[in-house]
């Protein structure tokens, strides 16, 4: 492949993450989170060692397996490797709903913030895997800078005015 065609190559705008495939500690552990309190359903378990989950009859969107993390203790922080596992709400309402159920079980929150193109709450799964609940805003409100582009940043979330979406 000559430098040329590498440039010019760019990935379909459909293309897109289709699942995440995490190493945890504990299978059942790793299941009263995701599927016990964030709500995925189980679609098929590969043996004992792994499982596969979903929302709304997919697939898979997370894949969990214990093949070399068995047991395990958390990943260091400050070592390569997943930051985080983006898991996108279809809308506003949605990311309030889970917003309350987490306070209602009283999980802890590491985070919430708004980027502009989306509002987001940060949480850790129990294996120490960082979470991040989002929506994204419609396209036509993203915030572009005077050139065009897009404009992200991290501002405080206004977590009132996200459970007023509840009401």
């Amino acid at each position: 492949m000559t430098a040329k065609s590498k440039k010019n190559y760019t990935i379909p705008p459909g293309a897109d993450i289709g699942h995440v495939h995490l190493k945890v500690s504990d299978i059942q552990q790793s299941l009263d989170f995701y599927c016990g309190l964030l709500g995925f359903e189980i679609t098929s378990r590969y043996g004992e060692d792994a499982v596969f989950i979903s929302a709304g009859g997919y697939h898979h969107h997370i894949g969990l397996n214990t093949w070399f993390s068995k047991n395990a203790g958390p990943a260091a922080k400050n070592t390569p490797g997943l930051f985080h596992t983006a898991i996108r709400y279809p809308s506003r309402k949605d990311l309030a709903a889970i917003l309350q159920r987490l306070s209602e079980k009283n999980y802890p929150i590491t985070g919430a913030a708004d980027h502009g193109v989306s509002e987001a709450l940060y949480l850790d799964d129990p294996d120490s895997n960082g979470v991040e609940l989002y929506w994204d805003r419609p396209r036509d409100q993203w915030p572009v800078e005077e050139d065009g582009s897009l404009k992200m940043y991290t501002r405080r979330l206004d977590i009132a005015g996200l459970l007023r979406e509840l009401k």
